[in-house]
């Protein structure tokens, strides 16, 4: 294949350059070619090998490391007795104790753990007065399969723990034959428990991924099937002209996307979005450089409409749906699959939409969040930046 030799001029990448026309130009040509564009996105091979390695490594439907949060109020030894039987669980683990509910309810937003108990500060006396003695349970309902399941767990541990109590009461005289421990479970941020009200948040990600990646990974690719990448090359346009230029469309693709999926949210499906709309739609367009970039990135290096469109899939939405906490807990996957999932930008925008839509937190507590998107968009930035400009075939 023939050799095209760039001019050390083409190759500049300054900013300031680039001529509006030029881009705008570009633009409105990228606009021509995705409507007149139907290539179908599917993949006879590739699609069922990642499916079965993605879902023999990271599907389960099992709640066995539920992380939850303790406030003994009344620190007595049958209080401590009592909150044993959690720890000693298999299906929980102790995050950590606490001593107001300011601190549940950070510990929640935060998602460092799903629940948190509230024993009573006369927990004791209760119990030695043979009364009912409630203890409370909050519960994160942004994902509410595993909540109703954790609530189980627990019902089913308080159970076991008034039986044993009232075993031990019968062999007092004149002792009341009551249930102990009442467990009085409130879920916060999703209290009907609907799966939709996490379900929807979550399809944003991966609709993002699937309109950005693989659309724009076919863009340059496209351009050099057809040959008229040499046309391109022969004009005055520059590599920053060109990457802004098929930026553009798809990144206002994305947004509008966006806004369709969170109308449809909330007039549909009447999810609520107790978060600030802005920040929404904010950290979108953050994530959408992170997925754009790499969708060109993958089409300056495959120069293949097929090859991109087999990698972008394969990088990016199955990814998205199975390693991001979309789907199936992180938590519950093993050790390394939940190391694998720190490099999928998806991850950190499902938790992200979650928490805007469900919790309605804000940048002090997501920022933890778009820290690793603003890294991953400056780095795949440059790294699509720095190939384009090596070589063209």
């Amino acid at each position: 294949m023939r050799r095209v030799t760039i001019p050390s001029h083409f190759l500049t990448l300054s900013v300031y350059e680039m001529s509006p026309l030029r881009v705008k130009a570009l633009i409105r040509k990228e606009f021509i070619q995705i409507l007149r564009d139907y290539r179908s996105l599917w993949m006879a091979i590739a699609i069922p090998v990642m499916m079965l390695v993605l879902f023999g490594y990271a599907l389960t439907l099992d709640v066995d490391n539920v992380l939850f949060v303790v406030w003994d109020q009344d620190q007595t030894s049958l209080s401590r007795d009592f909150l044993l039987n959690f720890k000693g669980s298999p299906y929980f683990h102790l995050e950590g104790h606490c001593d107001t509910y300011s601190c549940i309810e950070d510990t929640i937003d935060t998602s460092a753990a799903l629940m948190a108990l509230v024993v009573p500060r006369d927990f004791s006396k209760l119990l030695q007065a043979r009364q009912v003695a409630p203890v409370q349970l909050l519960a994160d309902g942004s994902d509410s399969n595993t909540a109703l399941i954790a609530m189980g767990y627990a019902d089913a541990i308080t159970a076991a723990y008034n039986k044993k109590y009232l075993r031990e009461a019968m062999t007092h005289r004149g002792a009341r034959f009551i249930e102990p421990v009442e467990m009085r479970p409130r879920v916060w941020f999703n209290e009907t428990l609907k799966s939709r009200n996490f379900i929807i948040p979550g399809l944003i990600a991966v609709i993002m991924m699937i309109v950005s990646t693989l659309l724009t990974g076919l863009t340059v690719a496209r351009e050099w099937e057809r040959g008229t990448m040499e046309q391109l090359i022969s004009t005055p346009m520059k590599p920053a002209e060109l990457m802004v230029g098929k930026f553009i469309p798809y990144f206002i693709i994305g947004l509008f996307d966006v806004l369709l999926a969170v109308l449809m949210g909330q007039f549909i499906f009447h999810v609520p979005l107790r978060g600030n709309v802005f920040i929404l739609f904010g950290l979108s367009g953050l994530f959408l450089t992170v997925t754009l970039s790499w969708g060109l990135f993958i089409s300056v290096v495959t120069k293949s409409q097929f090859m991109a469109s087999q990698v972008a899939f394969l990088t990016t939405f199955l990814p998205a749906f199975l390693l991001s906490g979309f789907a199936f807990p992180i938590a519950n996957m093993p050790a390394i699959i939940q190391l694998i999932t720190y490099v999928v930008p998806a991850r950190y925008f499902v938790t992200i939409v979650k928490g805007i839509y469900l919790k309605g937190v804000g940048l002090e507590v997501l920022w933890p969040q778009a820290i690793p998107l603003v890294l991953f968009s400056v780095v795949l930035v440059n790294l699509t930046r720095m190939r384009f400009k090596k070589t063209i075939l």
